[in-house]
This record gives C-alpha cells, structure tokens and sequence, in this order.
C-alpha cells in the first residue's frame, strides 16, 4: 500500500513540475495576488482633503482649523473664501469634507455658549464618511476640552479634574492597521483558490489523457489514489502558505502573535479541506474546463464575500449566516485570525478547527466513495 501511495505521490510531483500552469496557480499566482491584494485593499482612511470656510478668521477659529492640520487623517487643501465654492469642491471630488465655522463662533465661546460649526460631507462612500465623521468628532471634542480647561484655569480652577477619564487601550492591533485584519483574509482567499483549482484539475487531467482507466483496473485502490493524489498537493501548498505568510510579515508587518504549531494545524485542516473539494469536483466533471469553473465558483465569490474577509458575517442575514457554513473558508479564518492578530490558543476557535475536520474528512470520503464507484462501474459486472 505505501509502495503504491508512493509511487502516485512521485507521479503527481512530476507531473506538476511539467505543467506549467498547475505550477503557475501554485506557486506565483498567490504571491503574485498577496502583493496586488495588499496593497490595493485598505479600509484606512488618511489625508482626507478637507476644505475650510472660516468667516470669522478670529484666534478661536484658527486654532480649531489647526488641530485638523495636525492630524495624519486630514490634509487641509482649500481655504475658501464663501459658501459657493464648497458645490464646486465636492462635486469634482477635490475635498471630501467641509468644516465651516460661521460668523460669531468666538464670540458665542466667550460668553459660555455653545459655539457652532458645521461640517459637510461626502457621502458617497458611506464607509468612509463614517470613519471621516468619528475623526472630526475627536478632534472637536478635544479642541472643546482644551478650552473648558483653559477656562476653568483662568477662573481658578487649578484643581480641577474632568469628571470622566477617558483613556482608550486598543488590544491586539494598536496602530488600527487594516493590513494586519485583512492579510488573514488574503491567506484565506489564495490559498483555497490555489488548493481547491490545482486538486480539481488533477484527476480531471487523467480522464482526458485516458490514463484514468488504465488506473482504475490496476491493483491501485480508491483510497491509495486519493492519498497519493492529495499529498504532493498539501506540501506545495504548505510551501505556498510559509511564502505568503513570510512575505505578508516582509511587506506588511503582519507578525504571527499565537503558537506555530497551532497555526500549523489550522493550516493542515484547512488545506485538507480544500484539497478534498477539488478532489470532489474532479470526480464529478469530465474536463479542465468544467472544473477550473466549478472551482472557481465555488471559491473565489465565497471566500471574498462569505468568509469574513471584507464584510463581517455577523451583520448578514440569518439565512446568509447559514449559507456561509458551507463553506471551509468562513471557519478557516476565524481561526487564523485568532491566532495571527490575538495570539489565542485552541480554547478560543477549538469550533472552527472541528468544522474544518469535519469538511476534510467529509469530503476526502466522498472523493474516496466517487472514485470506487467508478472504478466498479469501469471494470464491469464480475
């Protein structure tokens, strides 16, 4: 039995070393999609141009404009005259956000009420208006801070403390990079692309060049097929995994903060997993062609929208939540991101490694079951 499951394993070494396009799918095409990914993915939102329109042009209001200056999140690149350049501004996509600060704001100040601006902004990205909104708000706040204090000093407050001390401790991601939560998601989407693709092809590969029957009616079983097919898969994969995780540490400070060894095993479950889907659909379709498109149905749509890669699974819909358990993607990287960002042991994603488990070993059996019928039905009534 090891002799044969050895002698499948040589076999499909060679055979992808003289494919060149099995070999383009796993070894260039995921550094080649981490790097375009990467860099072109980002949900920071930085150097946002920001128009203002001071009427007033007191103290008070320039030292609100530059608490905007001196912040990485806005680039001040307009300073208006009036009102009616902020239509032209916006509607060209030259500034995405206005503060206007009217007539009056310091005086209001002085006498202890509330001083007014108002900021318009560019809503046609709502994520991004979102995040712009929440920094503005922040820097307000401070700037409204600073002059209570400065208030309460002159009147003699000297030991006045604020009534709520606020200080914010971010865990796991400090700098709030959106590299280090969406690199997991990168890992996740090329490998089940290269893993899922490169398997399915393989035995598609033997039926055209009708190598498929001479191995069925040799003393090769079903298993020993699968086992040996599966094998030099898992490794190149695995060599594929170590390259995209040390060029994500290279060109994006992604640090790996959990145990190797159980990053290990998520790895080895989920490219299990992957590898047995290919295998499946290669015992279901008669062509490359066919398969390369299963798969990547099967693949590219769900591991981008229904894994948790860009959109979190917990704001779908109930039914939409269930679809993506069928998934191996969805389970694979809640656990890499467990391991990678929070450095978590098996207690925190034991779930997601026993669903992982549970689609390797659910489709490696089906491939097995598939392969043995058709072996059957090739040799013919005894």
């Amino acid at each position: 039995m090891i002799g044969r499951i050895r002698a499948i394993m040589i076999k499909e070494f060679r055979q992808i070393a003289r494919d060149r396009r099995s070999l383009g799918v796993l070894l260039f095409l995921p550094l080649f999609l981490l790097v375009m990914f990467g860099y072109a993915i980002s949900l920071d939102v930085r150097h946002v141009p920001l128009a203002v329109y001071d009427a007033e042009k007191s103290p008070q209001s320039r030292r609100l404009v530059e608490e905007f200056r001196h912040t990485e999140y806005f680039d001040l690149k307009y300073d208006l005259d009036n009102t009616r350049q902020i239509d032209e501004l916006l509607g060209r996509d030259h500034a995405r956000a206005v503060l206007v600060i009217p007539n009056g704001f310091s005086r209001r100040i002085a006498r202890g009420e509330a001083g007014e601006v108002q900021l318009i902004l560019d809503g046609s990205n709502s994520s991004s208006a979102s995040t712009v909104l929440g920094y503005v708000q922040v820097v307000v706040q401070e700037f409204a801070a600073g002059l209570t204090t400065r208030a309460l000093l002159r009147g003699g407050g000297a030991r006045f403390r604020p009534p709520v001390d606020f200080r914010p401790r971010v865990w796991f991601n400090p700098e709030l990079r959106s590299s280090v939560y969406l690199v997991p998601g990168l890992v996740t989407f090329i490998l089940v692309i290269s893993a899922v693709i490169s398997t399915s092809l393989s035995i598609v590969r033997e039926k055209e060049r009708g190598t498929m029957e001479q191995i069925r009616v040799s003393p090769i079983r079903p298993l020993e097929l699968i086992v040996g097919k599966t094998i030099p898969y898992a490794l190149v994969s695995l060599a594929v995994t170590v390259a995209v995780l040390a060029c994500s540490y290279l060109l994006f400070g992604v640090v790996v903060k959990g145990s190797y060894l159980l990053l290990l095993l998520v790895i080895l479950l989920f490219l299990l997993a992957s590898l047995g889907l290919g295998l499946l659909i290669s015992t279901l379709v008669a062509t490359q062609q066919m398969a390369f498109t299963i798969s990547a149905l099967l693949t590219i749509l769900p591991s981008f929208i229904l894994s948790g890669f860009v959109f979190p699974i917990r704001n779908m819909p109930p039914a939409i939540q269930a679809v993506t358990c069928l998934f191996p993607g969805r389970f694979f990287l809640a656990a890499l991101r467990s391991v990678i960002i929070r450095g978590a042991g098996l207690a925190a994603f034991w779930e997601q490694a026993a669903a992982l488990a549970a689609f390797a070993f659910g489709t490696l059996a089906l491939s097995t079951l598939r392969m043995r019928r058709a072996g059957r039905r090739a040799r013919g009534p005894a």
